[in-house]
Order: structure tokens, then C-alpha cells, then sequence
């Protein structure tokens, strides 16, 4: 009887460990793996048995780095897990993290089932906060351009995504990562880019307008500021309408789920529960 109810507990083990896809966390700018702490407590807490992996590359000052070189060695990290999991696995990625896993989806060939881009700035970034006076103590947001939009500032992760609305030529001409994942300049990888980001199967935005650093916080759910710094929704913009990198396929697939949440600061995201609660867990399967 022993050995049987051993046998048991075994397969019970077994079938726990293999019943949720595992879970790979990007965290953000000036941070590092511990981001993943408070998520991963929650999952386990839902989802016991479920593999779970905090990529540790980039982290604090390196999170500076240029984007691309960022995607490329993540996205190599990130490949080695997948193959471990022929059945798929999921993506929680955070702020400038969330364009990371972005970036990684567009780039390469993957098996991720559900990306969760938790208050990512996806259509970039306009805006002051201290952490960007802190880089730039000699500018204020409307002049930014002038040191992004150069092949200097192109060597800074922000540089990389600031989209200034009302210099939108310059941001086309100097944006090497940004303007690329969108399709908005000449792309020899375009189709490749489309074809990889079609291989998700969901897409789960989240985002609030008590954010307080990703500005506009619409920029969560692809929405960004016209020139004359009215929110244009992620459905009115150019690259969803010609469809550019697939928002819209995926959206027409319904494989896009939009959520808003008020009352959550930026840097609480990945640790509030109710915010995973309503809208991470469900997806985590």
C-alpha cells in the first residue's frame, strides 16, 4: 500500500510540473532578476510546480546598453530555454523589458504562447521623470531630441524608444529600434519580423493612468501622442492600420487582451496582487 500511494505522489508530482508552461520574466531598466521575486511568488502560490526563469543579463547600469545588443544576447537566453519546452512557454517582461521581449518575438523564431507586457512603453516614451533627469540633468523633455536623435544617444536604451511626436522625421531617421520593430522605416527583415511576432498566440497589455513614468501610460496598449499631443489608440495608428509588424492579425485572431488599471505607480506593477490576480494569472496556464 505504501509503495502504491508513493507511486501515486509521484505521478501527482509529475503531472504538477508539466500542467503549466513555464514562465520567463524580463525585468526593467536600472534593475535586475530580483524583479521577478513577488511574480514568482504568486505563480507559485497559483500555479505550484510551474518552471520559472528570471533572465540575469543587463542588469542596473548595463540596462543602458543599446537595445539591440540587449535583444541579441537575451533572445539567445531565451531561445535556450524554449528548446527545453517544444509545447510553449509564456513571457512576463516589465517597462523597458517589455520592449526587450518585443524586440526578441520580432527577431527571432520562437514557441512563446502568451507574452504579457506589463506597463511597457511600446509605442515609446515622451515624457519626464527623474530617472530621466537624473541621465539628462541639462534637458527637459522637449529638448531631448536634440541628444537622443544622434548616433551618440542611439547608444542609449531610452534613445532607442523616445519618440517625440513633434519631431517624428528625425525620430524615423536616427530611431535604429524602435522605427525598426514598428516597421515605420526601410526593414530588409520585415517580413522575417512579421512572420516571428504571428507565432504568439497571445498578447496581454497592461497598463494605467496613475503610472507616472510611462508617458503617455497609452503607450502600454500601443497608443501614443499626435503632434499635437492628443492620444491617437493603438488602433488609429499607422503601423496597426497597414498592419506593419502584425498588431492587427493578431488583434483580428483575438490574440490581443487590453488591460487598464488605475491606482498603479510604475514601479509596483510586478508586485501588486491584485494586478496579477485579474490579469496575469488566468493567462499562465
Amino acid at each position: 500500500m505504501n509503495a502504491y500511494f508513493f507511486s501515486v505522489f509521484l505521478l501527482l508530482n509529475a503531472w504538477t510540473a508539466v500542467a503549466f508552461k513555464p514562465v520567463i520574466f524580463m525585468h526593467g531598466i536600472l534593475a535586475g532578476p530580483h524583479e521577478s521575486q513577488d511574480s514568482f511568488n504568486f505563480i507559485t502560490e497559483e500555479h505550484p510546480g510551474t518552471q520559472l526563469y528570471a533572465i540575469d543579463a543587463f542588469n542596473h547600469q548595463e540596462s543602458l546598453q543599446p537595445m539591440w545588443k540587449q535583444v541579441d544576447f537575451i533572445g539567445s537566453e531565451m531561445l535556450k530555454i524554449m528548446a527545453l519546452y517544444p509545447d510553449g512557454v509564456h513571457l512576463i517582461c516589465f517597462s523597458q523589458g517589455g520592449l526587450v521581449c518585443r524586440a526578441v518575438l520580432e527577431k527571432f523564431p520562437h514557441n512563446v504562447d502568451t507574452f504579457i507586457s506589463l506597463s511597457a512603453p511600446q509605442s515609446g516614451q515622451f515624457g519626464d521623470t527623474n530617472f530621466l533627469k537624473f541621465l539628462f540633468p541639462n534637458y527637459i523633455r522637449d529638448n531631448l531630441y536634440k541628444v537622443l536623435y544622434s548616433l551618440e544617444g542611439q547608444k542609449v536604451s531610452i534613445g532607442n524608444y523616445w519618440n517625440d511626436p513633434h519631431h517624428q522625421e528625425m525620430y524615423k531617421n536616427y530611431s535604429d529600434f524602435l522605427a525598426v520593430l514598428n516597421n515605420q522605416t526601410s526593414n530588409p527583415d520585415s517580413q522575417k519580423f512579421k512572420d516571428n511576432f504571428l507565432r504568439l498566440k497571445h498578447l496581454v497589455m497592461i497598463g494605467g493612468p496613475d503610472d507616472g513614468v510611462i508617458t503617455p501610460w497609452q503607450s502600454s496598449h500601443f497608443g501614443f501622442y499626435d503632434s499635437a499631443e492628443e492620444i491617437v489608440e493603438m488602433e488609429a495608428q499607422q503601423w496597426y492600420i497597414n498592419d506593419s509588424f502584425g498588431l492587427q492579425t493578431l488583434d483580428k485572431r483575438k490574440g490581443l487582451t487590453k488591460y487598464v488599471i488605475p491606482g498603479v505607480h510604475h514601479i509596483h506593477w510586478h508586485t501588486n496582487r491584485t494586478v496579477f490576480d485579474c490579469c496575469i494569472k488566468q493567462w499562465l496556464t
